[in-house]
């Protein structure tokens, strides 16, 4: 689907969204009637500095506006814009701010959504899409925290020892289905069927709540999540006891 189409599906009831560059801004309405806010990048263009912070800025901007509508974030971009230029002025930073802005709208009582209806890798990818609350996808997204060939030259490992992991593992894998079993991305979306009602039926889940971990080992991504998390659930409560008869 090109963007024009996926802005279709999703706001049958009109939207006001802009492109300027890569990045992608505006308004629109739900089938409810609520408004959304929309931005992103696009085009498979690499995330840098100037992204970020412009990003960065509308989502501090809508944290402020105490609207709490939901903030949906579409993503197809390559990785973060790997010039000497963004590395000298602090890009991790910046990727950094945008995904604490991110976290920031939720907490503010924004439902932060977002949508991979094309490629996004390493630092980009964890700025915008895995920085939302809930995070979906269309088929043919192709996701990677990090491509095996730059993992090898990072962990000095030969690169067929991370195609052997990568085969045992999800969590070593790039590709869509191996973020969907991790729990990164909650689910695929039908592309053949409207958006707007899949996109209403993620709006309506209980905020707050983040459940990749249970998804991850549910779909036998993440094997020890579960038992990890419910150990950090467990040592809070007894600490929260102790502190009590204490």
């Amino acid at each position: 689907m090109t963007l024009d189409d996926i802005l279709a599906s999703l706001f049958p009831n009109g939207s006001k969204i802009a492109t300027t560059g890569a990045m992608i801004a505006g308004q629109a309405i739900l089938p409810d009637g609520g408004p959304v806010h929309v931005l992103g990048i696009t085009q498979g263009q690499p995330l840098g500095v100037d992204e970020a912070i412009v990003l960065a800025g509308r989502v501090i901007e809508i944290a402020k506006s105490g609207d709490r509508a939901p903030i949906l974030v579409l993503v197809d971009s390559a990785s973060q814009r790997m010039s000497k230029r963004d590395e000298l002025l602090g890009l991790s930073e910046y990727l950094s701010h945008l995904a604490k802005a991110l976290l920031l709208a939720e907490a503010e009582g924004h439902r932060t959504v977002g949508l991979l209806y094309g490629g996004s890798a390493a630092g980009a990818f964890i700025a915008t899409a895995l920085a939302t609350a809930t995070l979906v996808a269309l088929p043919g997204a192709h996701p990677a925290v990090m491509d095996l060939p730059l993992m090898a030259r990072v962990t000095k490992l030969p690169i067929d020892v991370l195609k052997a992991k990568a085969e045992a593992t999800p969590v070593f894998a790039p590709g869509l289905d191996n973020m969907v079993q991790t729990g990164g991305i909650h689910a695929v979306w039908d592309e053949n069927a409207p958006l707007a009602p899949q996109l209403a039926a993620v709006l309506q889940r209980p905020q707050g709540r983040d459940d990749r971990a249970r998804l991850g080992a549910e779909r036998g991504g993440r094997r020890k999540a579960a038992e990890i998390a419910d150990r950090v659930v467990t040592l809070a409560a007894d600490a929260h006891q102790g502190a009590q008869h204490g």
